[in-house]
């Protein structure tokens, strides 16, 4: 059964730290890509137009914000981590200051990525 909590009430029952960064970072999307829609899934509140596009989610000692298309974004400062294909994310820890100019500079590539090449959870089959 899916989640039927909104992503407000998913990132108030996280508390904390975690749930303050989060807080943050769900800001910083909702106003960096204001057609986005938000909602739960696979576990996490998730960030959509044209396709998922972001994720954001509490671990034991970081929240990771996550970009689907993440591999092909530009990102001259090194920040995003990860080595697959397709994703990458940025871990923030507690203490440490959210480079709001960095995700707020890959929210809008997300946007723009998924607008050239639609959805991303549908890989193509060629």
């Amino acid at each position: 059964m899916p989640d039927q909590r909104t992503v407000e009430e998913y990132i108030a029952g996280v508390g904390g730290w975690r749930g303050e960064v989060m807080g943050e970072l769900d800001a910083l999307v909702r106003k960096s890509a204001p057609k986005a829609s938000a909602a739960i899934k696979w576990a996490q509140p998730v960030y959509d137009q044209n396709g998922p596009m972001i994720w954001i989610k509490p671990f034991t000692r970081h929240v990771g914000i996550g970009f689907w298309r993440g591999a092909e974004m530009d990102d001259p400062k090194g920040l995003l981590q990860g080595d697959g294909d397709r994703m990458r994310n940025l871990p923030i820890r507690e203490g440490e200051k959210i480079p709001a100019t960095a995700i707020r500079g890959f929210v809008k590539q997300a946007v723009a990525l998924n607008a050239e090449k639609g959805d991303p959870s549908r890989r193509s089959r060629s």
